[in-house]
């Protein structure tokens, strides 16, 4: 009998420890399930840099460090072009062309985000990525065109009150986001859920807004717009080229094929060839002249008398410089354009800050073990790859012009003073006289 009691007792122990194991195994299982998975798939599913076929053919012959270098060098080029087009479309085309680029690099974070959590069998979710999107881009480009547009935005019934209520019905959209998400939520994919809603916020962080200052420093002149963009691409080019013939120091180990010689040459050429291109454009009304509405002609313009920063200025120069100068026979001023010294200071950003949003770029990569961000460019990946500096770059533009450059003009105030009410512009209008009147400035009438 105590044996059977024994035998007994063991069974149901080993019965009880399994069903244990089973419930731990569950949970185990329902846990993995919620997590997220980073393995070689991600790369196929969002698809990684391959040349074209005929392409890869015809350069058979080469090794493939020198394919890659071709390959590259092809589609820089092409991209150089297509660019210098879209820059002769004018301000219209370039302003699409922003918003193209902002769509394609959300997408392609996204589809990261989506290939890491898996979020197939969801499919409602990947609207309210895309949802979220369009209310970001309705608050900040509704921003710029009450800024730049006031004056015919007023002469339309309706739009006045979508102004006035602007940010209001920006919020709302934003809440009815919030509310469907929360809404959508799955009990067995809480983890995943909200790490792709946090992975959506941060991507248009990054994207759009960085967007939205790259269009308003546009509006400034096509100058802060194409200049910074060049720096970016002279950078990448000219370190890339340092790199590949006389690279032997490594940089950083994010990046493993940046090197020092890269970085310091690119860093030099960017200087000296981005001060070139601004000498050009800064002789050119039609990329100085800021962006604005022209109440007369009813279409937006871009001709003006060049202001101080964009005309030649004689500067002195320390005393023993001046006399070296005099000894040789020179002028003992020089003269240049006053937008010289905010492009170096801002070529000095592209060439020793900007590579770090490559850098960053970099490590998002190999931390879902990712090349590149897709595979629409040959031998450069996705858009993304080629606009991570960019992005960084633009947000150091639009707080340079608003420290250092940016002050009231006449047709700025004026598109804020038709923003008001015609009582308000009419109270706005007896103060302004009285101060003129005051100050001496204006006459009083006889």
């Amino acid at each position: 009998m105590a044996e059977t009691e024994l035998r007994r007792r063991l069974v149901e122990e080993e019965k009880a420890s399994e069903s244990e194991g089973e419930k731990y195994m569950r949970v185990n299982e329902s846990e993995t399930d919620d997590k997220p998975t980073v393995n070689d798939d991600i790369a196929k599913t969002i698809g990684q840099d391959k040349p074209p076929d005929a392409l890869d053919q015809a350069l058979s012959g080469l090794p493939p460090r020198w394919k890659n270098w071709v390959i590259r060098g092809i589609f820089t080029w092409l991209m150089i072009g297509g660019f210098c087009l879209i820059i002769y479309g004018g301000p219209l085309a370039l302003m699409i062309t922003t918003f193209l680029v902002q769509v394609k690099c959300f997408a392609e974070i996204i589809n990261i985000g989506y290939a890491v959590y898996k979020m197939d069998n969801l499919p409602w979710f990947r609207s309210l990525s895309w949802y979220f999107l369009v209310a970001s881009n309705y608050f900040f480009y509704g921003e710029s065109l009450v800024e730049q547009f006031g004056v015919v935005i007023n002469r339309v019934d309706f739009l006045p009150f979508l102004v006035r209520y602007h940010r209001l019905i920006s919020f709302a959209m934003y809440i009815i986001g919030f509310v469907w998400f929360v809404l959508s939520l799955v009990k067995k994919y809480y983890l995943r859920q909200f790490s792709l809603f946090a992975w959506t916020h941060v991507a248009l962080l990054c994207v759009v807004t960085q967007s939205y200052l790259i269009v308003q420093n546009m509006f400034q002149g096509l100058i802060w717009f194409i200049i910074p963009i060049m720096m970016v691409i002279i950078n990448d080019v000219m370190a890339y080229v340092f790199g590949f013939f006389m690279g032997r120091t490594p940089l950083i180990k994010l990046s493993p094929k940046k090197t020092w010689e890269g970085f310091i040459g690119g860093g030099l050429a960017t200087v000296v060839m981005s001060l070139g291109l601004s000498y050009i454009m800064c002789q050119v009304p039609y990329f100085v002249c800021p962006i604005e509405y022209s109440t007369e002609l009813e279409r937006m313009t871009m001709s003006c008398e060049p202001s101080a920063l964009f005309r030649p200025q004689e500067y002195a120069l320390p005393q023993t410089m001046t006399t070296w100068r005099r000894i040789l026979f020179m002028k003992e001023t020089v003269t240049f354009y006053p937008f010289f010294i905010h492009c170096f200071f801002m070529s000095l950003f592209a060439s020793i800050i900007g590579p770090f949003g490559g850098f960053f770029a970099s490590g998002f990569k190999r931390a879902f073990k990712i090349k590149d961000f897709g595979d629409m460019i040959p031998g450069h990946g996705g858009i993304m790859d080629r606009f991570d500096c960019q992005f960084l770059m633009a947000t150091f533009v639009n707080v340079y012009i608003h420290s250092f450059i940016n002050i009231p003009t006449p047709g700025k105030l004026l598109q804020q003073v038709f923003m008001l009410r015609p009582d308000e512009q009419l109270e706005l209008f007896h103060s302004l006289e009285d101060s003129l009147l005051a100050r001496g400035i204006l006459q009083p009438p006889a």
